[in-house]
């Protein structure tokens, strides 16, 4: 069914990827000292069953596994020595080649963690406090991470795809290599101690699985979730996101903009200042457009007075430039707009409503049951 999420939550305790337990040497090394310390003690005791000493079995069998060789304690002269020796040299020195193996992985893992300053990075990531923790180094990750660290905002970046992750680090950014659907994943990037966590994956079910778990083990971080269709939002709302952005719909809604506000990017796109006011607009619920006043423009003609009016509240009028390079701030009201003037205008609610009635013809005039245009 269309708009249905499908989603395989994590298997706990599962090993992702290729390997199995062959992929963590640490792992290996602890499996491998478990099975040599159970094949000391099974030899040990048969040794013993057969009536030698604790000390007697236990050297023999130290001598078997490493291989040494200084000569039998006692003679190996009935069937089940014989055979309980074998089985022992079999399983011992086996052991020991793993064991060999595992130290030396093990030697080579932090020699390159230490190279790659994967230590260093993990200490960092644990003083964290208060930072933003953003899940996915795809395009909208890269954007984020770039803003951030321009507002020297702390944060920390979790990518799967090693790739990725590695243009990640070679930004100078924190960065954890793992699945951010895990809760052990989130744990490790101090998913306790975050403000925030942004969920910009491509993939909307893993988008909702992230909320779900980081909403779980966090409830006062505040998460902000992307959506691809438009009938995940109400799941990424369920799913505990205090907000969702759609990029598709913010595309569109952008797009109109550029259509009913042509002449916004061209006046105010160089006034550095203008970032900062949009914003703190923005706190308040409001927005700094600019509309030209066409020939047949909905305005044009109308007093300043009456096209606030005309708006009924979703706009008013803080600026007209004049093709003259007239300049009128805080124009009377009863100013009338000209065709090809420069509207300045603190937008209220819907911006694209506001471009509208600029944008729209005149409305006729109704004289009795007459329209007279």
């Amino acid at each position: 069914m269309a708009g249905k999420i499908h989603y395989t939550a994590p298997v706990p305790g599962q090993t992702h990827g290729t390997g199995g337990l062959l992929a963590s040497p640490l792992k290996l090394l602890s499996g491998t000292i478990v099975w040599m310390g159970g094949v000391f003690v099974v030899a040990t005791l048969g040794y013993v069953l057969a009536g030698w000493s604790v000390g007697d079995a236990a050297f023999m069998v130290l001598t078997t596994v490493y291989s040494v060789g200084y000569g039998q304690v006692r003679p190996v002269d009935t069937t089940f020595l014989r055979l309980w020796t074998i089985m022992t040299i079999v399983l011992g020195c086996t052991g020991m080649i793993v064991l060999t193996g595992a130290l030396i992985q093990v030697f080579n893992l932090y020699q390159f963690r230490r190279f790659l300053g994967l230590d260093r990075m993990q200490s960092e990531i644990e003083r964290l406090h208060g930072h933003a923790i953003i899940c996915g180094y795809g395009r909208i990750g890269v954007r984020l991470a770039r803003a951030l660290t321009e507002a020297h905002h702390p944060f920390v970046i979790i990518e799967r795809d090693a790739g990725r992750a590695e243009e990640a680090r070679a930004a100078g950014h924190l960065i954890l290599i793992g699945e951010a659907t895990h809760e052990d994943t989130l744990k490790q990037a101090m998913i306790g101690q975050a403000r925030v966590l942004a969920s910009v994956l491509s993939d909307d079910a893993a988008n909702v699985f992230i909320t779900l778990s980081a909403r779980s083990l966090n409830p006062a971080v505040q998460i902000i979730a992307r959506g691809e269709a438009p009938t995940t939002e109400s799941k990424l709302f369920h799913a505990g996101a205090d907000k969702v952005v759609l990029p598709t719909h913010i595309g569109a809604e952008r797009i109109t903009e550029l259509i009913l506000f042509p002449a916004t990017e061209s006046v105010l796109g160089d006034i550095r200042e203008v970032g900062t006011i949009k914003r703190n607009l923005n706190d308040f619920g409001l927005d700094l457009e600019v509309v030209v006043a066409g020939d047949s423009g909905g305005m044009t003609g109308l007093t300043v007075r009456e096209a606030e009016q005309r708006g009924n509240g979703a706009f008013f009028i803080v600026q007209i430039d004049r093709d003259g390079g007239q300049s009128i701030q805080h124009p009377g009201e009863d100013l009338r707009i000209e065709a090809g003037d420069l509207i300045m205008l603190v937008v209220r609610g819907s911006r694209l409503s506001a471009g509208a009635l600029f944008n729209t013809p005149p409305r006729p005039a109704r004289h009795g049951r007459l329209f007279i245009g």
